[in-house]
């Protein structure tokens, strides 16, 4: 059961969802709160572009994220404009370049809020960064601090951008690609370097985020859940040190562990 954190709700929330409880004592009548979550359109140059089901928090660096991540812009020069409108759902872009191409060929992902994503190219990942497992222990405890919306209502996933000592961005979603998106998102506003940072995620790591995290340019994801075979194998190729289970003094890595002071 999340843990609460106050009686007033915070973005992202419903609060005072009546719902009937079963415990040792018997059936109990209470309110409780429950993730929100809403639809958003995204159009780009007046054509639409995709629909995203999302938790309506962070939505602008949701949608710069997404439009990184899948290559269809390299930072902030390429938007000439953009509206996002919680209330109509829908994400009004305008390109620098009017006449570019949008994608079209998808795939639909494992992604909880039914993903999306476009095919795009990566390279190898090329980074100095050395860390040591008990900074990796200990970004995770922070980060399990800092889930504000898990710890009041449950259902959502996490994900973190971290240097090897401390938390610099912080996103929560429904979907795991959401919360990297918005991450991605957060730092071309914030004009936040990535390179040589940690990921910290809640959630399995797939071939589809781990792809997200090499357009991202990170060189470590920690997940306190398992990888995919896929996943991994991507992790090997491309220079990307994957570490799940990472959960109290224990982690796993299953590739590059020489970046966490493990010979090979």
């Amino acid at each position: 059961m999340p843990e609460a954190i106050g009686e007033s709700t915070i973005k992202g929330a419903v609060p005072d969802i009546l719902c009937d409880r079963f415990s040792d004592e018997g059936w109990v009548r209470t309110s409780a709160h429950v993730p929100s979550e809403m639809e958003l359109t995204i159009y780009v140059n007046r054509r639409e572009l995709v629909t995203i089901l999302c938790t309506p928090t962070k939505l602008n660096c949701l949608v710069l994220g997404f439009l990184y991540t899948e290559g269809i812009i390299s930072g902030m020069g390429d938007v000439a404009s953009m509206r996002v409108c919680e209330e109509e759902s829908l994400a009004d872009v305008r390109l620098s370049n009017p006449k570019y191409r949008l994608p079209t060929l998808r795939t639909l992902t494992s992604g909880c809020g039914g993903g999306v994503a476009f095919k795009t190219q990566v390279q190898k990942v090329d980074s100095d960064l050395v860390v040591t497992p008990t900074e990796v222990l200990s970004l995770m405890k922070q980060f399990q601090k800092q889930m504000e919306l898990y710890r009041l209502c449950g259902g959502v996933h996490a994900s973190a951008l971290a240097d090897t000592k401390n938390l610099l961005v912080v996103s929560e979603d429904i979907g795991r690609h959401n919360t990297l998106d918005k991450i991605m998102g957060e730092c071309l506003l914030r004009r936040l370097s990535i390179r040589d940072g940690l990921l910290l995620s809640t959630g399995r790591i797939s071939s589809e985020m781990l792809l997200k995290v090499a357009k991202m340019r990170v060189p470590v994801v920690v997940s306190r859940t398992s990888p995919m075979g896929r996943a991994i194998s991507l992790a090997c190729d491309l220079g990307i040190t994957l570490v799940g289970y990472a959960r109290g003094s224990r982690l796993s890595v299953y590739s590059h562990p020489e970046r966490l002071g493990r010979s090979t």
